[in-house]
C-alpha cells in the first residue's frame, strides 16, 4: 500500500467518523428551537422538558463531534501538508472563522441553554436555542465553503511561488457550488434529526413509556419528527438535490457519468435503477434502466445528449469508480425510501392512527441508522466523484500528499485512531442510551408518581 492511499484512507476513516456527530448536532439545533417556540407560545411544560431533554443529546453529539474533529485540523499539515502549503491562503480563513462560530458563538450559547434556564426568562432561555442553531449552520457553512473550493474552485489567484489566494472573499463565500451544497447538506442533517426524533418517539409507544404518568413525550417526538422528516426528505430530493446534481453535471460530467454508470456518450440517456459496473467491458451488468430519465433530470428534456466517460481520459476518471457507483445509488436509493416512509407516517398522523399502528412505529424506529447512511454515502459521492483531483482541475491527489511521512508511519496512526475511536463510539452509545433511557425530567416524572 502507497504512503498516498494510507493517508486517504487516515482521513476518509477520520472525517467518516466524525461526520456521525455534526450532522444530528446540526439538524437538532432546528428541532430544538421548534420545541422551545411551542413551549413560548403556548406554556406547555412538556415542551420545555422536551427541548431540554434534546439540548442534553445535542451537548453530547457537541463534544464528541469536537473530540473527533480536531485531529483532521492537524491532517492537513500532517498528511496533507503540501496540499495546505499551497492552498492554506484559501482555505484557512474559512476554516478559522468556522472555529470561532463553533468554539465561540454555539459552545458559549450551548452552555446556557444547558445550565442557565434557572438564571434566565423564558424569552432568553428561548433565545440561546435560536443562537445555538444559528452558531452550528454558520460553522457548518463555513466548513461546507471550504469542501466547495476544491470541488469547484473560484475567487482565487495562482501565485509564482505555487500557491493560491484569495481574490475576493465575498465571492469565496458566495460560490454556486457551495451555496447548493450547503442547502442540500443541511436538509440531510435536519432528515438524520428528524428520524432520530421519531424513532426516540416510537421506542417510548411501543415500550409504554410515560403513558403512567399522563405524560405525552412519545407523541411529541413523534409529531415533530415526521413533520419535519416529511418535509425534509421532500427538500432533499427537489429542489437541493435535483439543482446540486445538475451544477455538478455542469461542472463535472465525468463524475456524473461514472455515478450513473455511462460509459459512453447517450442522447436520451436512461438511468440505471440497479446494475454493476464493468470497467473491463465498458458497461452495466445486469442492469434495470429507465430510459431516457437521465437526459430529462440533468438537461430538462428526454432527448438530450449526456457525455459518457467515453469523452474523457482515462486518467480522468473518479478513481474508485465502482464505489463511487454504489455510493451514489445507495444514496438516492435511501432517499427515495425516506419519502416515503415519512409520506406514509404523515398521512397515519393526520388521520390520527399513527400512534397506535405498531407496524409503523417498528418501521420508524428500525429506520433512524438509515440517514446516517445515506448521509455518509452522499459525501463519500462527492469526494470521490472529485478525484482524480484534489482540487478540482488544479491539483490531483497524487501532489497534495505529505510525501515525508511514510506509509508505514500513516497505518500505525490509522489503526490507532480507530482503536481509539471504537472506545468512543461505545462510549457515545452507552450516554445516549441512558440519557434516552432515563427520558425528559425524570425527577419530574417520578414527583408525579408520588402524588
Amino acid at each position: 500500500m502507497t504512503a498516498e492511499l494510507i493517508h486517504r484512507l487516515h482521513f476518509a476513516f477520520t472525517v467518516t467518523f466524525h461526520y456521525l456527530f455534526p450532522q444530528l448536532t446540526m439538524g437538532l439545533a432546528l428541532l430544538i428551537v421548534v420545541l422551545k417556540t411551542v413551549a413560548l407560545k403556548t406554556g406547555n411544560e412538556e415542551w420545555d422538558r422536551a427541548a431540554r431533554f434534546w439540548g442534553k443529546i445535542f451537548g453530547i453529539n457537541f463534544v464528541f463531534g469536537v473530540v473527533t474533529g480536531i485531529p483532521m485540523e492537524f491532517e492537513f499539515g500532517t498528511n496533507w501538508a503540501r496540499f495546505s502549503r499551497l492552498s492554506g491562503g484559501v482555505i484557512g480563513q474559512p476554516l478559522a472563522m468556522e472555529g470561532v462560530f463553533s468554539f465561540f458563538l454555539e459552545s458559549a450559547f450551548l452552555g446556557l441553554f444547558l445550565y442557565g434556564e434557572k438564571r434566565l426568562s423564558k424569552t432568553l432561555h428561548w433565545f440561546s436555542a435560536v443562537m445555538v442553531f444559528v452558531g452550528s449552520w454558520i460553522s457548518g457553512f463555513f466548513i461546507i465553503v471550504t469542501d466547495a473550493w476544491m470541488q469547484h474552485p473560484v475567487a482565487y489567484a495562482h501565485m509564482p511561488n505555487g500557491q493560491y489566494e484569495v481574490l475576493s472573499f465575498w465571492q469565496l463565500l458566495l460560490n454556486p457550488w457551495a451555496l447548493l451544497q450547503y442547502a442540500h447538506n443541511m436538509t440531510g442533517a435536519v432528515v438524520t434529526a428528524s428520524f432520530v426524533m421519531a424513532a426516540t418517539g416510537a421506542f417510548y409507544l411501543l415500550e409504554g413509556r410515560f403513558t403512567e404518568c399522563g405524560c405525552d413525550y412519545g407523541h411529541i417526538f413523534l409529531k415533530v419528527g415526521v413533520i419535519a422528516g416529511l418535509i425534509s426528505t421532500i427538500l432533499i430530493i427537489f429542489p437541493t438535490g435535483d439543482l446540486h446534481g445538475k451544477y455538478v453535471a455542469r461542472n463535472q460530467p465525468a463524475s456524473i457519468a461514472a455515478m450513473e454508470g455511462l460509459f459512453k456518450t447517450e442522447a436520451g440517456a436512461g438511468i440505471v435503477l440497479v446494475g454493476q459496473p464493468n470497467e473491463e467491458t465498458g458497461q452495466i451488468d445486469n442492469p434495470i434502466v429507465v430510459n431516457d430519465v437521465l437526459s430529462f433530470l440533468i438537461y430538462g428534456t428526454t432527448k438530450a445528449e449526456v457525455k459518457g466517460l467515453d469523452q474523457f481520459p482515462r486518467d480522468q476518471w473518479p478513481t474508485t469508480l465502482p464505489l463511487l457507483y454504489y455510493a451514489y445509488h445507495i444514496m438516492a436509493g435511501l432517499g427515495t425510501y425516506f419519502v416515503l416512509l415519512m409520506i406514509g407516517a404523515a398521512l397515519m398522523l393526520w388521520r390520527g392512527r399513527l400512534y397506535s399502528s405498531r407496524w409503523m412505529l417498528w418501521a420508524l424506529l428500525i429506520s433512524f441508522p438509515l440517514p446516517y447512511i445515506a448521509n455518509t454515502a452522499g459525501w463519500m459521492t462527492a469526494e470521490i466523484g472529485r478525484q482524480p483531483w484534489l482540487i478540482y482541475g488544479l491539483m490531483r491527489t497524487s501532489e497534495g500528499f505529505s510525501s515525508t511521512v511514510s506509509a508505514s508511519n500513516g497505518l500505525f496512526t490509522l489503526l490507532g485512531f480507530m482503536g481509539l475511536y471504537a472506545l468512543l463510539g461505545l462510549l457515545f452509545t452507552v450516554l445516549v442510551y441512558r440519557e434516552i433511557s432515563h427520558g425528559p425530567e425524570p425527577k419530574a416524572v417520578e414527583a408525579v408518581h408520588a402524588d
